[in-house]
This record gives structure tokens, C-alpha cells and sequence, in this order.
């Protein structure tokens, strides 16, 4: 993977529109997509959609008491028991990490499966938020057998790290 680069392209596969490869540079790697496939208008919260479009790489959250600091030239941080993501289009931090508790609907980013051990927030509906276009977008950890996710999109922890030391600083995601 010598080089750093800008895109990885992720597409479903033809007999499942729940997995999919992501492709950077030569290596085609394979990840979970959304339980609906990929949605390339009308993208609501809850739809179970992965969002087509370039997604940029925001910056990448890790459980430093389970995997060590990931490689990678994108900005990185440690997640805390106390953190959050609101996925509720009611409330005023929509689509933002939180302290937990927090009085709306809230996703837990330390996590128990392990699907959060690295998680790198994209910037769906972040930098231009619109309430209820859907949040907390992510590229995280795969469950086993490549389970669908609630719209992100998701590699094993091997991928994942050579995603992330792929990765230059603006790099996107691009889902078609």
C-alpha cells in the first residue's frame, strides 16, 4: 500500500446489495453495507441505507484498551465510556458526538461487540447536517459473516488497518 491515497470505492455486490469490496489501490477488500443496500436519494434516518456519494474521512476513534492506536495520517482519538453519538433529529447536537447521558436519543460508542473498537465518522450529513437525513454514518468493524449494518459501512480489523494506513489526510469514501 506504499503510497497514501485520496478515494476507496465501495460497491455492493451483484447477488447481495448487503455486502460489498471496498477497493484501494490494488487490494479489493471485502464489508458489510446497510441492511437496505446502497440508497442514492432520499437517504432518511433509520433506513437501514448505506448513503452513496464521497464521504469524507473525518477522523478515526479507537478503544485504546482493546486495539493500539491505528497507523493512519487522518486525526485519531480514544474513545471513553461516557461517549456518544445523538441520532435524534429532534435535538440540537443531531448528528454529533455527546457525553453520555445525555437527555436525547444517543448511540453508545464504547461498545461491547467490539464493532467500535476503530470507527472512523464520515461526513454524511455532518459539515451540512439536515435533521433526519441520517447520522451517525460510520466505517467501522464488521460483525462475523459480514452481518448487514444500520447504513455504514463495515471490514474486518486486518482491513481496516490497511484502510487506515492507506488513508492521506482529505481522503473520502466513495460509495457508487
Amino acid at each position: 500500500m506504499g503510497s497514501r491515497t485520496a478515494v476507496l470505492k465501495v460497491r455492493a455486490r451483484p447477488l447481495d446489495r448487503r455486502l460489498g469490496v471496498v477497493r484501494v489501490g490494488s487490494s479489493t477488500l471485502p464489508c458489510a453495507l446497510g441492511r437496505s443496500g446502497i440508497r442514492r436519494v432520499g437517504k432518511r434516518e433509520g433506513d437501514g441505507a448505506t448513503p452513496a456519494g464521497d464521504l469524507a474521512l473525518v477522523a478515526v476513534l479507537y478503544r485504546r484498551d482493546r486495539v493500539p492506536r491505528p497507523v493512519t495520517a487522518l486525526s485519531v482519538r480514544s474513545i471513553g465510556r461516557n461517549d456518544g453519538w445523538c441520532d435524534d433529529p429532534a435535538d440540537r447536537r443531531y448528528n454529533r458526538p455527546v457525553p453520555l447521558p445525555h437527555p436525547a436519543r444517543c448511540e453508545r460508542l464504547w461498545r461491547d461487540d467490539r464493532l467500535y473498537d476503530i470507527v472512523v465518522v464520515l461526513d454524511w450529513n455532518l459539515s451540512r447536517r439536515r435533521p433526519g437525513r441520517g447520522s451517525a454514518i460510520f466505517l467501522h468493524l464488521a460483525r462475523p459473516g459480514f452481518a448487514p449494518t444500520e447504513g455504514c459501512v463495515a471490514v474486518t480489523l486486518p482491513a481496516m488497518r490497511r484502510l487506515l494506513a492507506a488513508a492521506g489526510r482529505g481522503a473520502v469514501l466513495r460509495v457508487v
